[in-house]
Protein backbone atom coordinates (compact mmCIF):
# COMPACT_ATOMS: atom_id res chain seq x y z
CA UNK A 1 0.00 0.00 0.00
CA UNK A 2 1.26 3.53 -0.93
CA UNK A 3 1.35 6.31 1.36
CA UNK A 4 1.40 10.29 0.58
CA UNK A 5 4.92 11.81 1.87
CA UNK A 6 6.01 15.52 1.76
CA UNK A 7 9.25 16.35 2.87
CA UNK A 8 8.99 19.63 4.46
CA UNK A 9 13.11 20.18 4.51
CA UNK A 10 12.57 20.45 0.35
CA UNK A 11 9.05 22.42 0.41
CA UNK A 12 9.54 25.87 -0.91
CA UNK A 13 6.24 27.05 0.69
CA UNK A 14 5.29 27.92 -3.45
CA UNK A 15 1.50 26.26 -2.42
CA UNK A 16 1.07 24.40 -6.36
CA UNK A 17 0.23 20.75 -4.94
CA UNK A 18 -2.95 22.59 -2.27
CA UNK A 19 -3.37 24.73 -5.76
CA UNK A 20 -4.29 21.88 -7.61
CA UNK A 21 -5.22 19.36 -4.98
CA UNK A 22 -6.64 20.82 -1.97
CA UNK A 23 -8.52 16.85 -1.00
CA UNK A 24 -5.15 16.13 -0.44
CA UNK A 25 -2.62 18.95 0.74
CA UNK A 26 -3.00 21.52 2.82
CA UNK A 27 -0.63 24.37 3.89
CA UNK A 28 0.73 24.21 7.73
CA UNK A 29 1.07 27.58 9.75
CA UNK A 30 4.23 28.61 7.49
CA UNK A 31 2.91 27.65 4.72
CA UNK A 32 4.63 24.20 4.05
CA UNK A 33 2.31 21.56 2.55
CA UNK A 34 0.71 18.63 4.87
CA UNK A 35 -0.61 15.45 3.62
CA UNK A 36 -4.66 15.58 4.94
CA UNK A 37 -5.52 12.93 3.61
CA UNK A 38 -4.41 9.78 2.08
CA UNK A 39 -7.93 8.88 0.67
CA UNK A 40 -7.90 7.94 -3.02
CA UNK A 41 -4.45 8.46 -3.57
CA UNK A 42 -4.41 7.06 -6.54
CA UNK A 43 -6.45 9.69 -8.53
CA UNK A 44 -5.00 11.27 -10.90
CA UNK A 45 -4.85 14.52 -9.37
CA UNK A 46 -2.79 13.42 -6.95
CA UNK A 47 0.31 12.55 -9.00
CA UNK A 48 -0.09 16.24 -11.15
CA UNK A 49 0.13 17.76 -7.30
CA UNK A 50 3.30 15.63 -7.24
CA UNK A 51 4.63 16.54 -10.47
CA UNK A 52 3.96 20.04 -10.01
CA UNK A 53 6.19 20.34 -7.06
CA UNK A 54 9.27 22.14 -8.14
CA UNK A 55 11.40 20.41 -5.82
CA UNK A 56 9.78 16.99 -5.91
CA UNK A 57 9.15 17.13 -1.99
CA UNK A 58 6.25 15.16 -2.79
CA UNK A 59 6.19 10.89 -2.80
CA UNK A 60 4.07 8.14 -3.43
CA UNK A 61 6.03 5.30 -0.73
CA UNK A 62 5.31 1.93 0.04
CA UNK A 63 4.07 1.77 3.84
Amino acid sequence: MKKLEVDNSKCIRCGACYSMDDTHFAPDDEGASTVVSQDNIDDPIVDTAIESCPTGAISKKDE
